[in-house]
């Protein structure tokens, strides 16, 4: 069964349809953490499942043997069991007679196996022949665990935390509707605490992920008086709590099985294809206000008490100057989305059954203070640095960390850096700090989740105004993309342990009324001290590129060309990663556009490596014209043209 309007279907026994009702809601209730009574149920398909069985295959009983007399050890030896050693009886399987009983601690051996009877388990051989092995005294555990920080169920809570995350991004994954989430993996999954700090995530966007707590504490000053069970907020307003629109954040409060106390957040944001703007796909490389970059959803109630409000969230995105393209789309996804949090829930519900809440609670600190530590002891080594980094349109971003290694901390100051920007350059603050987070936490060689602790050693100063912290109506959605990676390769500059990567995502976007894409593009990484550059997704951006398979399927598009731009990289010591080449074919009339950056600017080297490559475009088009293109540019694209992008390479490190 399935919901009228829906793509995702439920399979639920046959039986009357009160009966098969009930059913539905209860599996839809347990995926998506909510039900849509109003709507009517459509019957998908009907399956006939048929069983046959073999023939019943009987066991004969094993007659005794006179030969064998009562049963007596082969030997005594001590044996390690149960944590310290213990004197074991060794006996022979075949001299054991049906419904004899051996105790552990003891050893059977036989011709084919040995069977090791542990303290508080009895051996029992059955008529059949077969050993039968069953706990015969209640196992007692030493000690419960406590709310004390210890170092191995650290490490356990630092695994089973990321754990939740990364099935929350699997269920997300699995029922999502749009390429952009479904096949590019563009969205982050992750667990707060009561204050909306980040705890843990799985290894999804580091730009979403630094910034989603800014999410979750915009809906708990809005909501927390009136949160109830069964509530699920969205939100992607980028001047409370958001990044840029396009970025959708769905966050669920976690309340304990009387559904009275909330325990945790959880949230999940995805890049939605499109959702409204100047352009298809919703990445405007010309907007100059926020309300031209599509439809903003300023911290909403999207769930109430388990019922899914589609009609308000279908007439919100219909709504504004430049609506939605495809709200099916943004439907599906989001309610993708909600799956994802309800995985959240149940996981973290298990996981407070088995240790108890406060012990849950006591190791969300530990591993905060664990994360805390593992930055001090980082800024134990590093030293002061400066930085100025130049864009393609002449503004810059300016950086001076000091550390303070009697308090272990450290002051990121961003004084200096340019006025906001009037077009869409702008990253809000939070996105900001997720940098920074990134930063930091990739200098610490252990294997710890991101989270809110890595930021309590750093002091960050930002200009109000600035185009790292811009005012209300702004354009922000390049700032998500474009000026984070500006960010990241200016902190690892002014650290001086990494030169700079291809240092944009090469947003590039395409539709119509029909269609909607986007996706960014691969370049090279900076290369290091004792690392060579790599030819990958960098830094702030984690996805992955659609298969051309599934991209030729479901778009009027063919994939010309993808290839490495071989030797681009910036030589060194350590030689920066090659940029890629990357040509599409038209089959179809749609808007094509690309917000990039160091179309001008090369990405720089370090300690004498050289600078690497930066990319281009243009559009060869079927009369054989060829368009070049801006790095921030839009075009129409008719049948037979094709757009090529080149994308920046990495910078050296070291003389080459």
């Amino acid at each position: 069964l399935r919901y009228e309007g829906s793509d995702t279907s439920m399979i639920v026994p046959e039986g009357d349809q009160q009966a098969v009702k009930a059913a539905f809601e209860a599996a839809h209730n347990q995926r998506y953490g909510f039900i849509s009574p109003e709507k009517n149920l459509i019957i998908e398909a009907v399956a006939v499942e048929v069983i046959g069985a073999s023939e019943k295959v009987s066991m004969p009983e094993i007659s005794d043997d006179p030969l064998i007399t009562d049963l007596s050890a082969l030997s005594q030896q001590p044996i390690f069991m149960s944590g310290e050693y213990r004197d074991c009886a060794f006996f022979d399987r075949d001299k054991m007679k049906p419904g004899q009983r051996i105790s552990g601690p003891a050893v059977i051996v036989e011709k084919t196996g040995t069977n090791v009877v542990e303290p508080g388990w009895q051996a029992l051989l059955l008529p059949t022949g077969d050993l039968l092995l069953e706990r015969v005294e209640e196992l007692i555990r030493a000690k419960a665990i406590g709310t004390d920080v210890d170092p191995v169920m650290l490490e356990v809570f630092n695994n089973l935390f990321m754990n939740v995350a990364e099935q929350m991004g699997t269920v997300l994954e699995k029922t999502a509707y749009s390429v952009n989430i479904k096949e590019r993996l563009d969205f982050s999954c992750a667990i707060f605490d009561l204050n909306g700090d980040l705890i843990a995530n799985a290894p999804h966007m580091p730009v979403h992920l630094g910034s989603m707590s800014e999410s979750i504490k915009s809906v708990i000053r809005k909501h927390k008086a009136t949160m109830k069970a069964g509530d699920v907020y969205a939100l992607n307003a980028p001047y409370n709590g958001g990044t840029h629109l396009p970025d959708v954040t769905v966050i669920t409060p976690v309340f304990d099985e009387a559904d009275s106390d909330i325990l945790f957040y959880v949230a999940s944001r995805g890049h939605h294809a499109d959702i409204g703007g100047l352009t298809p796909g919703s990445m405007p490389p010309d907007s100059r206000t926020v309300e031209e970059e599509g439809v903003i959803i300023d911290n909403i109630l999207l769930v109430d008490g388990g019922t899914f409000r589609e009609d308000m969230m279908v007439d919100l995105l219909k709504s504004g100057p430049y609506p939605s393209r495809n709200t099916h789309q943004n439907i599906a996804d989001l309610k993708a989305q909600i799956a994802a949090c309800e995985k959240g829930i149940q996981e973290l519900r298990h996981m407070v059954d088995h240790f108890s809440i406060d012990v849950v609670h006591a190791y969300m600190g530990h591993v905060q203070d664990n994360a805390e530590e593992s930055v001090r002891r980082v800024l134990d080594v590093l030293k002061d640095g400066t930085f100025t980094y130049e864009m393609d349109d002449g503004h810059k971003i300016s950086v001076a960390i000091s550390i303070n290694k009697e308090d272990r901390t450290a002051t990121i100051d961003f004084s200096g850096t340019s006025g906001q920007h009037p077009l869409n350059f702008n990253a809000p603050r939070a996105v900001t700090t997720a940098a920074v987070l990134y930063v930091f936490r990739c200098l610490v060689d252990s294997d710890i989740p991101l989270n809110a602790g890595c930021l309590k050693p750093l002091n960050i100063i930002v200009p109000d105004g600035s185009m790292l912290s811009p005012e209300y109506p702004a354009a922000v959605v390049a700032g998500n993309v474009e000026t984070s990676q500006c960010l990241t390769d200016c902190l690892f500059g002014a650290l001086g342990v990494m030169s700079a990567a291809q240092g944009t995502m090469n947003n590039f976007t395409f539709g119509n009324d029909t269609y909607q894409y986007y996706e960014t593009i691969c370049g090279g990484s900076g290369a290091g001290p004792d690392f060579d550059g790599v030819t990958v997704h960098t830094h702030m951006t984690n996805a992955r590129l659609t298969d051309p398979e599934i991209l030729e399927w479901r778009f009027p598009i063919t994939l010309m060309n993808f290839e490495i731009r071989r030797g681009s990289g910036g030589a060194g010591t350590h030689r920066g990663g090659d940029g890629v080449i990357r040509k599409l074919r038209f089959n179809e009339q749609m808007t094509a556009a690309l917000l990039s950056s160091h179309r001008t600017i090369h990405p720089f080297g370090l300690k004498g490596g050289d600078d690497g490559e930066v990319g281009q475009q243009w559009v060869e088009r079927s009369d054989g014209r060829k368009d070049i293109l801006e790095g921030r540019d839009k075009t129409e694209m008719m049948p037979g043209d094709i757009f090529v992008i080149h994308t920046p390479s990495g910078g050296g490190y070291g003389k080459p």
